[in-house]
Formats: C-alpha cells, structure tokens, sequence
C-alpha cells in the first residue's frame, strides 16, 4: 500500500466498513440498549480509537479518518442514539449526559481498556462528559470542534434558515411539511455548504454517499425528533447553570486532549478555540486552515496525523 508521511494513501471512493449492533447490558438505572458501530481494524494488539460525529452525523462521518490511522489503531465508529441506524433506548431523554451515559456502557462493553476517544461538534461535548466522569476508560482525548456554548444569531450556522421555525407551535407543522419535501442530495448539499469550508472540492460521489444516507433515515420513524431533540437539549445546555456548563468540565480532564479546529468554521467560532486548550490541564490546540466544522472529513489526513501524535507519544 503506498504511504503518505507514514499514512496510507487517501482513497476517494472507499465506502463505510459494515455495521453491526452491539447490546449494551441493562444498567442499575436504566434498561437495556444498543448502538450500531462501524470498525476499522488495525495491527494484531493495536489500541482502539472510538468517535463520536455530532449533530447529523453518523458512524460514516470517520470512514476516512480511520482508514488513515488503521497502520496504528483500531476504530470504532458510533452511531449516537437517533442517529444513523442506532434506534434510541425508551424514554431516553437526548442529553450530553444521557449520550454519554451509554457510551460509557459501550467502552465496558467493548473490553478494549482505556481507549483513545475522539469527538467532533455534539459528539465531542459527549466525549469530554465521558473523560469526565470515567478517567479510566480514556488514555487520551481528542475534540473537533467541540460544540462549546455559542449563542451567536447567525443563520449562516444552519443548513435551512427554515429549521428554527418548524420547532415553533404555529407555524413549525407547515414548515415540517415544506422540509419534508427536500430531496435527500438537497439535504446532503445544504449540510456540506454549511460544515465545509471549501464544499466544491466535495467529490460528487461522496454526495451521493450522504444522500443515500438521508434517504435511509427519512425510513426511521426515530430520525427527525431524535435530530430535533438533541438539537433543543444541546441549546439548553448551553443556557444551563454555570455549575452544568461544558467549560466547568474542562479543566477536570485528566487525560492528555488535543483540540483540533477549522480557522473558517461556521457552526461553532474558532474564537473559543484557545480557551477551550487552555481549560485542558493537558490540552494543546491545532487550527487547520481553510478547514470548516468537520476537519475529520475535510482534512482526514491532517488530522489522522494529530491523533496518531497524541495517542503514540509518551511525552504529553
């Protein structure tokens, strides 16, 4: 296999390794549940990488990421609970800490030890939660755009300025209907305008790739409130008491972390990347230029080689 720095090279037209579910045993206070995961393997006795994707995302979002850091560690690719195709547990509430809450079943579950968890946007919230309140299960940490609290107005952060409407009681169920009607490629185009910073460089068959992805979950009947519920308790937390505040959980992480951040990110400010670091007791920070929201997609490669660092090195 030809090597880029070590790495192998990219390939465009690979396709997501195959799914399977794995069952979460009950907990003390919750009942039973599983998620659908995605693995890349790695060497005989490699370590094990687990992602996280954020907000309308899924498992697929790490096909290239994973691909680029299998000549070292093994991946385990999630589907968060609502999307993709893990279904959400009953009564499950759509929280940082409820996410989180499974995902720690997920890595005991696993029996990989403590592994290297990476995150981006939502997901990343999920996983600094998960650093948090299990040290042992985390050797290092390595967040993409964190969705840290930002309650800028800009329509420009959303895929369809029609999405804040159609949470409201009047007028949000014609706007559901109206959204409804966007063909799954309409979709996949508005999202990559919004996260990607240079969209055109997007290969047409990647497109088609996400679109098929939409059209799947247009088939789930959990899809669209688990996208919209997430969403509403993702904006509440971000109001929620000081003390509940993902920047009071930064400093208590005591893995070595590494904040990676596209410097043309329209979802969540660059602006709160050196402060996000710099509450890390062991945090460093990596701008990518001409990088959007989903550096793992953008520039799998760049960051590939960021994760790598921290997770084989001996010295952070």
């Amino acid at each position: 296999m030809p090597l880029v720095d070590g790495l192998p090279a990219l390939d465009p037209h690979l396709r997501p390794p195959e799914g399977r579910r794995i069952d979460l045993p009950a907990a003390e206070d919750s009942g039973p549940a599983w998620l659908h995961v995605r693995e890349t393997e790695g060497p005989p006795g490699a370590e094990t990488a687990v992602h996280l994707h954020g907000l309308a995302g899924s498992s697929t979002n790490w096909t290239d990421l994973a691909a680029q850091m299998s000549g070292h560690l093994r991946s385990v690719a999630v589907d968060l609970p609502g999307f993709g195709r893990s279904q959400p547990p009953a009564g499950f509430g759509y929280t940082r800490q409820e996410n989180a809450d499974l995902i720690i079943r997920l890595l005991t579950e696993l029996g990989a030890g403590a592994v290297h968890l990476t995150g981006n946007s939502f997901g990343a919230a999920v996983a600094i939660e998960v650093a948090v309140r299990r040290p042992d299960l985390v050797s290092t940490l390595t967040v993409i755009s964190p969705a840290m609290p930002d309650l800028r107005p800009s329509p420009s952060r959303i895929s369809d300025p029609r999405l804040a409407l159609a949470l409201l009681p009047v007028v949000g169920p014609p706007t559901r209907r109206r959204l409804a009607e966007v063909t799954p490629r309409e979709r996949a185009e508005q999202l990559v305008r919004v996260c990607f910073a240079e969209p055109d460089r997007i290969p047409p068959h990647r497109l088609d790739e996400a679109a098929e992805e939409f059209a799947e979950r247009a088939s789930l009947p959990w899809a669209t409130a688990a996208l919209a519920r997430t969403t509403v308790e993702l904006m509440r937390s971000w109001v929620s008491p000081p003390a509940r505040s993902l920047w009071r959980l930064l400093p208590r992480v005591d893995a070595p972390a590494l904040v990676i951040w596209g410097d043309n990110d329209r979802v969540v400010s660059v602006r709160k990347a050196p402060r996000t670091a710099t509450l890390l007791p062991r945090g460093r920070l990596l701008v990518l230029p001409r990088t959007g929201h989903v550096a793992q997609l953008e520039r799998p490669a760049m960051v590939a080689r960021a994760v790598l660092g921290l997770a084989l090195s001996d010295t952070w």
